[in-house]
């Protein structure tokens, strides 16, 4: 049983629990992870397929630049759905997907496999080849990780584009890129109106002239312009000779480019993070065989969106490799009523939800009769990603939905790394507000600004000590600005980002983000980023975001804004500007509030400081300000 000796709110696992998990517990794969690190991956690494093996599984000879399962040869789309064709799993559901106006559609791994090779045939009659890009603008429906897969199995290098967001940021991805061919849909529904995605990528590719090819899937019906010689219906497409229903699929080496996934950074330009088709296929694998005791009657939810890294690794990659069955739901969790989401898990049986904060602190504002009125006694395991969960929507979601028996797996981890880095397993004793420890094998501390490892509860920079088999392995196109961001403050480890701080029982707390990059809704926005998207606006010379607190979202944006000489202001400029960020960004960037200012706290060398600006909004000690110009 649990160690009872843990200090604080503590939550024990069940005896039914410990004695039903399928896994072993943390401690005795730490041990083994400990023991014989490289063994350990090289164990996981060959229940997967490679075609050819690899001849060593780590090579650090380029450090930070790690490789992993070198000589190796392997396809993820291979694994996710080839390996099971040719096994009884063959009939297995692979999909099951909901839209928000009620359709269902299933995909068992054959019919999925099918999908995949016909969109792969379409790729390739387009020209597209190993190694070129394309990017990926759709709502949540089954198309998404069919065009994910198809671009692996060929070898080309998806970037997909949450379709939050609008113009500007999908221009600026897609330049960035150089993608060749851009995936979209007429439109995507959410909370009963129409995205116009189609629109909206007719107006990105105004500003980037790289697209060859637009391909798109019908889903609301509505008219959109089809530009002549580029633009494609994927239905037509699918009914001709070229989609054939078979695709030979390319083994590739396992440190070839899978895909790229823009991240927000402290400069107004986006990240792109380059992940493989070797490392990160094991280290997606692993973690979700071991940390939801993925078992092959379970129907796993994970309601996040393909578009984000939880998407990549915890919808589309993960569980085709683990040969789960899978939900996919199109729309907003309280559409049309605050029970959709309760109301699906009654009806397909779902046992595992993997959610975020944001998304159970919208849910608890209606109270707990919406999901009393379902049975939702098929869960067994939660989830909960993309920011630190508060306590008590933490108690909520366990007592309320949970019904107090299902262990909450709370997860840290970044699109970074990958994969789940902080996290419990079924068995471990949870605290409310802690993802526990390290997966096994992985070592992290918390340092100081001088690089000492601080002491317990004391806050510091979190750190990964060794690499891992998912980690990223470069900034596409930057290799400079991978070294200088996450490798140089503290030399030889990586350094996250995040604050944290750890307990006396070894137990990691995240506090939040170091540096100009603020969590809305567990999605990041660089502070950079929206200040652009304000400055672009005619009537504004200078613009300062910062996130404040947020009872539902975590973090909202407030903005600062210095107008243009000769401009006035006036009673709807705001509104006029928050529109404007809305309409550039996507609405996850929209600010809740702007302020019109004559100046803008700076140092000396015209740096803008946030601190000044977030501790006068909060009515809080500003701290030093000898660096303040004024």
């Amino acid at each position: 049983m649990p160690d009872k000796t843990l200090t604080g709110d503590v939550t024990y696992p069940s005896e039914e629990t410990v004695q039903q998990a399928r896994v072993p517990r943390w401690e005795e794969l730490a041990a083994e992870a400990e023991k014989d690190y490289l063994g350990f991956w090289a164990r996981e690494a060959s229940e997967l397929y490679w075609s050819e093996p690899w001849t060593q599984v780590l090579d650090d000879s380029r450090k930070p630049f790690y490789q992993w399962f070198i000589g190796g040869k392997t396809n993820i789309a291979y694994n996710c759905l080839d390996r099971h064709v040719r096994t009884p799993h063959r009939n297995k559901l692979a999909l099951l997907w909901e839209g928000e106006k009620g359709e269902f559609r299933s995909f068992s791994y054959f019919a999925l496999r099918r999908e995949v090779c016909r969109f792969a045939n379409l790729l390739r009659s387009l020209g597209i080849k190993k190694g070129d890009r394309v990017t990926l603008y759709m709502g949540r429906i089954p198309e998404l990780p069919i065009a994910m897969l198809a671009c692996a199995r060929i070898g080309a290098i998806h970037s997909v584009v949450y379709g939050g967001f609008t113009v500007e940021a999908l221009a600026e991805r897609i330049e960035d890129s150089k993608s060749k061919v851009l995936i979209t849909c007429d439109g995507a529904y959410q909370r009963g109106k129409i995205v116009p995605l189609k629109q909206i990528a007719d107006e990105a590719l105004q500003r980037t002239g790289t697209i060859e090819s637009v391909l798109v899937v019908r889903r609301t019906g509505q008219e959109v312009n089809m530009e002549q010689g580029r633009d494609l219906w994927y239905h037509e497409l699918m009914n001709l000779p070229i989609a054939n229903v078979d695709h030979p699929i390319e083994m590739l080496d396992a440190e070839t480019p899978l895909f790229l996934l823009y991240t927000s950074g402290t400069t107004g330009k986006p990240k792109a993070i380059l992940h493989t088709h070797g490392g990160y296929m094991v280290g997606t694998y692993t973690t979700l065989k071991y940390v939801f005791d993925i078992r092959e009657e379970d129907r796993y939810w994970c309601a996040a969106d393909p578009g984000w890294i939880t998407g990549h690794s915890y919808i589309v990659y993960g569980p085709l490799l683990n040969g789960a069955t899978s939900f996919l739901y199109e729309g907003a969790p309280t559409f049309p009523y605050p029970n959709r989401w309760w109301q699906m898990i009654e009806k397909y049986g779902i046992n595992i939800l993997y959610t975020a904060p944001t998304a159970i602190r919208g849910l608890m504002r209606f109270g707990e009769a919406w999901p009393n009125r379902h049975d939702l006694s098929s869960l067994r395991l939660l989830g909960s990603v993309g920011e630190p969960i508060n306590p008590e929507a933490w108690r909520w979601y366990h007592t309320v939905i949970g019904r107090g028996r299902c262990p909450i797996m709370d997860t840290w981890w970044q699109t970074e790394t990958g994969m789940f880095m902080i996290t419990p397993m079924p068995s471990v004793p949870l605290k409310p507000g802690s993802g526990t420890r390290p997966f096994p094998g992985l070592h992290m501390d918390i340092l100081n600004e001088e690089g000492v490892p601080v002491g317990a509860n004391e806050e510091g920079y979190l750190v990964i000590q060794n690499p891992w088999p998912a980690m990223m392995r470069t900034l596409y196109n930057d290799p400079q600005r991978y070294v200088d961001q996450y490798w140089s403050k503290f030399p030889g480890m990586y350094l996250t980002g995040d604050s944290a701080r750890r307990d006396e029982d070894g137990y990691y707390w995240i506090i939040g983000r170091v540096d100009d990059v603020i969590k809305v809704s567990g999605y990041r926005l660089g502070t950079a980023e929206i200040e652009s998207a304000l400055v672009s606006h005619p009537a504004v010379a200078e613009a300062a975001a910062i996130g404040l607190p947020h009872e539902i979202k975590g973090n909202a944006i407030h903005a600062f804004v210095i107008l243009k000489a000769g401009q006035a202001r006036h009673d709807h400029l705001t509104e006029e500007l928050r529109s404007h960020v809305s309409h550039e960004l996507g609405p996850i960037a929209k600010p809740e509030k702007i302020e019109i200012v004559d100046s803008l706290p700076k140092t000396r060398s015209g740096k803008i400081m946030r601190r000044v600006l977030k501790a006068r909004a909060l009515g809080q000690d500003p701290g030093n300000l000898a660096t303040l110009e004024e």
